[in-house]
């Protein structure tokens, strides 16, 4: 059974920084990729960024591009998500999820997700 947990959520200021984890158990692909999205209530989930692990590729919404980076760990099985001068519009709950494979952060291509950590900024 692949289970992800996420964890590193919390509230800060604006400007601030937070780290967020997702460690991925039970996946019996060595390669794969791994993403994390973001929601708010009232809007469908939007993704934020994707590292294929098996050549460290990544790609990155222009929302958070040069704020937020996206980092993993084979041995741990742990993708990172280090957010940087973030702002009040980061605010949302975050999930991760992991694909065989990237395509372009489409949601649709994910068949396991976490059940998410919120991030709120407050100014």
């Amino acid at each position: 059974q692949v289970q992800l947990a996420e964890s590193g959520g919390g509230s800060v200021q604006v400007g601030e920084s937070l780290r967020l984890s997702c460690e991925v158990s039970g996946y019996r692909y060595g390669s794969k990729c791994m993403a994390w999205f973001r929601q708010t209530p009232g809007k469908e989930r939007e993704g934020v960024a994707e590292i294929y692990t098996g050549d460290g590729s990544v790609l990155y919404d222009d929302s958070v591009k040069g704020r937020f980076s996206i980092s993993h760990d084979n041995t741990k099985n742990t993708v990172y998500l280090q957010m940087n001068d973030l702002k009040p519009e980061d605010t949302a709950i975050y999930f991760c999820a992991v694909s065989i494979n990237c395509w372009g952060l489409r949601e649709r291509s994910f068949g396991h997700w976490g059940q998410g950590t919120q991030v709120t900024v407050f100014s």
